[in-house]
């Protein structure tokens, strides 16, 4: 595929979502040439538990993706999420190497990576870091406003956020996508993916929160001043809310998703208003969660971007209301912005614009701008490097008898 031309892959747990996106005429907003949607199986809380029902999920999202956009889809960007990712925030401090005391990219990288091995071991062990963030530089104990390079000093500090994911997730996640032919160009967080176009330059300043609440999990990442400074996940999701109704209203599974969404059935007498208190109390357990994370990192209340809301449970009614109560926060569902080129390459029952379909589309945003350049830097390198040592041994191959 050409440069221009990017594949997103958001693999959920309820669905599989491809997206084949090409660079638009307005900068940053890709335009949407098709899309290919599965249901997700083999898949529990984010991760993988059946390969080869995961795989065939894969490949029916792509192939319909495949159809709709009329490009082939050789590789792609992906996202990583469920329960195993979350972050860690390190410290590091390194003297200056060079003798006229001037900041060099080496000297920044060592810090860094001082910060890293100041994680507890608890952090890092069966983790792989997808994402390294610096949050904040000091020289000689002063803060830094941007970056330290080519500034003078004797120490350098850094303050620096690490995403990680347990390692046998990603790599379960990683072959199970080359096993449905898709060749991995990077791999990204789905809150950070979904952050790309989900929320604009302003509250990512400010300061605000973006849930996405998904059908087995939960995730949220914190931004201000522009940059993510705490991302985490819940066991929990629209599912919980969906199995109580269920149990609370006795009726079947199909018909709580209903009442889920609408809060209504004309079909048979359902109260409304223990409905409701089913729905509220699991909310409630959600936003509890998230409040519990804001309150640990001191964010709590000082968010004035407030908290967006986007995944399938972003549309149960009242929800900005109850989230906006129990946060004591400005709230919203999320609402993307694509330019779709052409129509008919989206299948009628789909809008693409819906929250569920953040973290795909983000995907592409990435893929095709340098948003992330500098401060999101992916650690799936062991892709690259798997690559690169298949080609050197196929190259002494060809001297072999």
């Amino acid at each position: 595929m050409k440069r221009n031309v990017v594949v997103g892959i958001d693999i959920g747990t309820y669905q599989v979502k491809v997206m084949v996106c090409e660079r638009g005429e307005k900068q940053d907003v890709p335009r949407v040439l098709g899309v290919g949607y599965a249901e997700s199986r083999g898949l529990r809380h984010g991760y993988i538990i059946h390969q080869s029902d995961a795989v065939k999920s894969i490949r029916r999202a792509v192939r319909q993706a495949e159809q709709r956009s009329g490009i082939t889809i050789k590789s792609a960007f992906i996202s990583v999420g469920g329960v195993g990712l979350t972050s860690n925030v390190g410290t590091g401090s390194i003297a200056i190497t060079r003798a006229d005391s001037e900041i060099t990219d080496y000297d920044v990288e060592r810090a860094v990576t001082d910060s890293q091995e100041s994680l507890p071991a608890t952090a890092i062990n069966n983790r792989k870091v997808i994402h390294t963030i610096p949050l904040m530089y000091r020289i000689d104990g002063k803060d830094v406003l941007g970056k330290p390079h080519s500034m003078k000093g004797v120490k350098l500090d850094v303050k620096t956020l690490f995403i990680t994911c347990l390692e046998n997730h990603l790599n379960e996640l990683i072959q199970v996508v080359e096993d449905a032919g898709i060749d991995i160009t990077d791999v990204i967080a789905s809150p950070l993916a979904a952050g790309f176009v989900s929320l604009n330059r302003s509250q990512k300043i400010a300061g605000c929160v973006l849930a996405n609440i998904g059908s087995e999990t939960v995730s949220m990442v914190v931004y201000e001043n522009n940059i993510p400074i705490s991302l985490e996940v819940f066991p929990i999701g629209s599912n919980d809310i969906t199995n109580d109704i269920a149990l609370g209203l006795q009726v079947s599974i199909e018909e709580a998703e209903v009442l889920k969404m609408a809060q209504e059935d004309a079909s048979r007498k359902i109260s409304k208003k223990k409905l409701e208190e089913i729905i509220l109390a699991r909310l409630s357990d959600i936003f509890d969660l998230i409040d519990a994370h804001l309150k640990k990192i001191h964010k709590n209340g000082l968010l004035p971007a407030g908290i967006v809301i986007t995944g399938g449970g972003s549309n149960i009614a009242t929800i900005e209301d109850l989230a906006k109560a129990y946060l004591q926060l400005p709230s919203r569902v999320g609402t993307l912005v694509c330019d779709i080129s052409r129509e008919e390459c989206i299948p009628n029952n789909v809008d693409i614009k819906e929250a569920t379909w953040a973290v795909a589309y983000g995907l592409c945003v990435f893929g095709l701008s340098s948003e992330g350049d500098g401060v999101i830097r992916s650690g799936a390198g062991m892709k690259v490097l798997r690559d690169g040592g298949r080609k050197i041994v196929e190259w002494v191959k060809q001297f072999l008898p």
